[in-house]
């Protein structure tokens, strides 16, 4: 009874966070529109990469001299990535997605995402409520050079799973940190 309490919490903070990140989404796409299209996987790994790379120098440095702080960082990563699993599955391209179809594979991705982050909580009891944030950005970190080595490698693996799924493990942890940051 206590985890699936437990678990509702988790539902119901994951949901208030893909609020907060698909606003921000959805108000920068009204700016920019689908510019990112032209970006391909790996310029969107080097992305993912530098906000995650600012957020540990954050943590260790204790100040950040440009106004955005970890928080905006996390829900650049989080946006990073539904781009990123967009582009693996529709290619680079010089043209505009229109708005609600892009709005709706942007969801889909993060519905996708918290799909496993909840069978993955299931099977692990809400472990990562016990880890520091910095824990997260080191594993999105770690998450990044490993799909960098599968984006090298052409994205073929012998035993590892692919470059998407990296992709959504890199959203669950700065969902995490963004739900440690809201709620704790």
């Amino acid at each position: 009874m206590v985890q699936l309490i437990i678990m509702d919490k988790t539902n119901q903070q994951f949901d208030h966070v893909i609020g907060i990140c698909r606003d921000v989404f959805v108000k920068k796409m009204k700016d920019y529109g689908t510019a990112w299209r032209i970006l391909r996987p790996k310029s969107m790994t080097d992305q993912i990469y530098i906000k995650a790379q600012r957020i540990r120098s954050i943590e260790e440095k204790g100040v950040a001299k440009i106004e955005e702080d970890a928080r905006g960082e996390f829900i650049g990563i989080i946006n990073y990535c539904a781009m990123a699993l967009i582009q693996l599955e529709l290619g680079p391209s010089e043209d505009e997605l229109p708005a609600d179809i892009t709005e709706q594979k942007y969801m889909a991705n993060l519905i996708k995402a918290k799909n496993l982050m909840m069978d993955k909580n299931h099977d692990y009891g809400e472990a990562w409520r016990q880890m520091r944030i910095s824990s997260y950005t080191d594993l999105i970190l770690m998450k990044i050079k490993r799909t960098k080595q599968i984006e090298d490698n052409m994205g073929v693996t012998i035993i590892s799973e692919g470059i998407d799924a990296n992709y959504l493990d890199m959203i669950n942890y700065a969902i995490f940190g963004l739900i440690k940051l809201e709620f704790e």
